[in-house]
C-alpha cells in the first residue's frame, strides 16, 4: 500500500520536475534536432535517457516503454513531453511492440529508442532500433550524450542524473540508412556499425565534458 502511494506520488510530481530541472541545462549540441524536417529513428544509450527523451521532444516523438510497474513513472514523463507510448520490451511482447512501432512510424511519427535497454548489456545495440528504420525507411539519427556533473547511480547502464545548470554535450550522427532488403547477417552488421558509432559519439560527447 505504501509503495503504491509513493509511486502514485512520483508519478504526479515526476513531469513538472523534471520538466523544470531540464530546463537548467545548458545544452550544447552540433545542431538542433528540432530544426529537423524528417522522421527518424531516434536513438541514445538507456543511461544517458533522461537528457536523451527531452532532447527529442517536439518531434512528434514516440517511444516503447517497459510493462513494468516502474515505467509508469516513464510514461507519465513521456506524455508530459508528448509522446505517444508503446508498452512493451525486447524481452516481454516484443513483436506486438515493434510492430506498433512501425504503425506509428506510418502514421507519422519519429520512433526514439534506447537500444540497449531495457536490462542491458550496456552500450550494445539490440535489434529493435535498425529492424524498425528497416521496416519503416526512417533514418537512423545516433545522439551521442555527455554530462560535466551528474550523480551517477549503480545501476545496470549507469544511470546518469544530470545536475542543475549543468553543461551538456551532445553529438548527432548524420543519418544512417538501413536499406529493406537487408538479409539477417547485413542487418547484424548494420548493428554493430550502429554501435560503434553511437559509442563513439557519447565518447566524444563526455570528453567535451572533460575539457
Amino acid at each position: 500500500m505504501l509503495k503504491r502511494i509513493l509511486r502514485k506520488t512520483g508519478e504526479m510530481i515526476l513531469p513538472p520536475l523534471m520538466s523544470v530541472w531540464m530546463k537548467t541545462l545548458k545544452i550544447k549540441a552540433n545542431g538542433n534536432i528540432n530544426a529537423s524536417k524528417g522522421r527518424f529513428v531516434g536513438a541514445f544509450w538507456h543511461g544517458k535517457m533522461l537528457v536523451g527523451w527531452y532532447l527529442f521532444r517536439g518531434n512528434n516523438p514516440a517511444a516503447i516503454v517497459s510493462e513494468s510497474p516502474d515505467g509508469e513513472l516513464l510514461v507519465k514523463l513521456l506524455k508530459a513531453w508528448e509522446y505517444k507510448i508503446v508498452r512493451g520490451s525486447s524481452s516481454r511482447s516484443g513483436k506486438k511492440a515493434l510492430n506498433e512501432m512501425v504503425e506509428l512510424a506510418k502514421e507519422g511519427n519519429s520512433i526514439i529508442v534506447t537500444p540497449d535497454g531495457p536490462t542491458g548489456p550496456p552500450r550494445k545495440f539490440k535489434a529493435g532500433a535498425v529492424v524498425t528504420a528497416k521496416r519503416t525507411g526512417l533514418p537512423l539519427l545516433l545522439c551521442g550524450i555527455g554530462c560535466r556533473k551528474a550523480v551517477k547511480f549503480k545501476s545496470w547502464d549507469s544511470f546518469e542524473l544530470p545536475l542543475p545548470f549543468t553543461e551538456v554535450q551532445v553529438r548527432f550522427s548524420e543519418p544512417v540508412i538501413v536499406e529493406e532488403n537487408l538479409e539477417r547477417d547485413e542487418v547484424s552488421e548494420k548493428m554493430l556499425e550502429a554501435e560503434n558509432l553511437l559509442n563513439q559519439l557519447t565518447q566524444k560527447a563526455e570528453q567535451l565534458c572533460l575539457n
